[in-house]
């Protein structure tokens, strides 16, 4: 019997194994035995601490087996490389508390292609001032966060637009425009206390919490990860800014968004697989991606709904 199967025989076999030895039903084991009953979701301490033991050593051999890409930056303390693990897992977890929801616009003045002009716009104006780009998606997630939470009227779309340009400024720039500025690139349409009160009502509405993780931030991540080239990772940056356009794309997570944009990149420029490919490429796992049936006809028509959606879009 092939070794893979034997593996997978044995774990089957020790889930079976648990669950005879789990709560039995009404008609319970006839024994003479004394059967002491616990409470509901008691777990005894010894079998915790195991399950805690066997979880931490597996957790050490995968990362035996993982190279180290921060080995080399532990003398440079800008990239954090004691912290850069935890400070990911962090925006990991904060990205999913600020999410924000699809078609969100629905039942309000404003619609898709409204806010794709108001983007747009202000990705000139981005241009303009030469900001950040850390500071066009800081605005545009703003933006979003905050015309969920709130109505907004057409007549007020850009003011919250140049509003949220403003203080996504304020957090990423060193040097950041002044409300003049602001209140000059659109043409005095609105005055500094129109802009200070938006100001106010954003950073009430959004509880100041305005450090919402970027696809910038993951993208730097993958692409360091992958060895990305310098090709594959401008091209991935500038599929991600096409993004903020789209309406469509407003409810995927940052790190999705980053890790779709630099899988297609790497595609385009045909610079190798994705780890998982790589991992069951080898004989150990008997090859099973590189297997032709993955690009037979049949994948191809479960894939055509999905394909024909994305050409929709674009």
């Amino acid at each position: 019997m092939p070794n893979h199967l034997k593996k997978d025989m044995i774990v089957d076999h020790g889930k079976t194994r648990s669950l005879l030895n789990g709560p039995r039903g009404p008609l319970q084991e006839i024994s003479n035995r004394n059967v002491i009953q616990r409470p509901k979701g008691f777990k005894d301490p010894s079998s915790f601490s195991m399950e805690v033991e066997l979880c931490q050593a597996f957790s050490e051999m995968l990362r035996g087996n993982i190279e180290d890409i921060d080995a080399g930056d532990r003398e440079d303390p800008q990239m954090c490389s004691d912290y850069v693990k935890d400070i990911y897992q962090y925006l990991r977890q904060l990205e999913l508390q600020q999410r924000v929801f699809p078609f969100y616009l629905d039942g309000t003045e404003i619609n898709g292609r409204m806010r794709a002009i108001l983007v747009d716009w202000l990705i000139q104006l981005h241009a303009r001032f030469q900001l950040l780009q850390d500071t066009l998606y800081m605005c545009v997630a703003i933006i979003d966060r905050f015309l969920q939470a709130q109505l907004v009227s057409r007549k007020e779309l850009q003011l919250v637009g140049v509003t949220a340009m403003l203080l996504a400024a304020k957090y990423e720039e060193i040097y950041p425009p002044s409300i003049l500025d602001f209140v000059y690139m659109t043409d005095r349409a609105y005055t500094p206390t129109q802009i200070r009160a938006t100001e106010q009502k954003i950073l009430k509405e959004l509880n100041f919490a305005l450090g919402r993780p970027l696809p910038l931030h993951f993208l730097r991540r993958i692409a360091k990860v992958s060895d990305a080239s310098a090709e594959s990772y401008l091209l991935a940056k500038y599929l991600m800014e096409l993004t903020l356009l789209d309406y469509n794309m407003v409810h995927y997570n940052p790190s999705e968004v980053a890790a779709a944009a630099i899988c297609l990149s790497r595609k385009v420029f045909s610079e190798g697989q994705w780890a998982v490919k790589n991992k069951y490429s080898s004989s150990k796992f008997l090859r099973i991606s590189t297997i032709p049936q993955l690009n037979s006809s049949t994948i191809k028509d479960f894939a055509a709904p999905l394909l024909g959606e994305a050409r929709q879009l674009m």
